[in-house]
């Protein structure tokens, strides 16, 4: 095998960054470390690439080890490369991060890997560069969650306006009129409404809605604009470098 003569060789590892959403709170997956250093310790699910690996194969195949899911949203977020971020040997991490129906899934999580659900607000001290992962991922979500129909991911498949509602003010953390924001959604032709109410909120109830598949794939890039200036929700990333 012909190879670079003279170069270092330098491991690649893929890590996870897995949202949740359980009707209040955001939520993040997180593994306690199996090996040194920093064993016992919250981390990102997260391994190394594998030769035959591309990073979307690698980054599918740590998550379905944690959680047993395939086929869930999920998008590369950036490189991490700084030459200490690993005290054992240079590594250079790809992030990715994932947003998965949490009712659905929270019993398929692996026991091998102590996976927890943790509210982000209550997010335990991670090991090496993941809470800056962390608060990036949380940015990019915020930012294309403001145009782009991203977080229906997060819900199961019947759901109400006010808990979708309740999604958008929990990732921007702020409040939302309640009529201007059910006249944009239910513009958008992406809801099917269903016969049947969920009453546990009010006696009044609130009807369950369902997402249109077929809409939602073909106008996924459709402006939704539900989040007015959403540049002002953003972190400043140069605090995160």
């Amino acid at each position: 095998m012909i190879k670079y003569s003279g170069q270092t060789r330098i491991l690649v590892a893929v890590d996870c960054i897995i949202f949740g959403f359980d009707g209040e709170n955001y939520k993040l997956l997180l593994v306690q470390r199996g090996f040194a250093p920093e064993r016992a310790k919250w981390s990102l699910m997260g391994g190394f690439i594998r030769p035959e690996e591309t990073l979307e194969q690698a980054a599918n195949r740590i998550l379905k080890q944690l959680t047993g899911l395939e086929n869930v949203y999920m998008e590369q977020l950036q490189a991490f490369s700084n030459p200490k971020r690993d005290p054992v040997e240079r590594t250079i991490a790809v992030a990715f991060f994932a947003l998965i129906d949490i009712h659905k899934y929270e019993k398929q999580l692996s026991k091998e890997y102590h996976a927890e659900w943790f509210p982000i607000k209550e997010m335990p001290n991670l090991i090496f560069d993941h809470e800056k992962m962390v608060e990036m991922a949380k940015n990019s979500l915020r930012y294309k969650a403001a145009f782009h129909p991203i977080l229906f991911e997060l819900l199961p498949e019947k759901f109400t306006i006010p808990q979708l509602q309740a999604l958008y003010e929990g990732l921007y953390d702020t409040t939302l009129d309640k009529r201007n924001f059910s006249r944009k959604l239910l513009s958008t032709g992406l809801l099917i409404k269903q016969t049947d109410k969920d009453k546990e909120s009010s006696k009044k109830g609130a009807f369950y809605y369902k997402l249109d598949q077929s809409k939602y794939l073909d106008d996924f890039q459709a402006f939704l604009n539900f989040i007015p200036k959403p540049d002002k929700f953003l972190i400043n990333e140069t605090s995160l470098n």
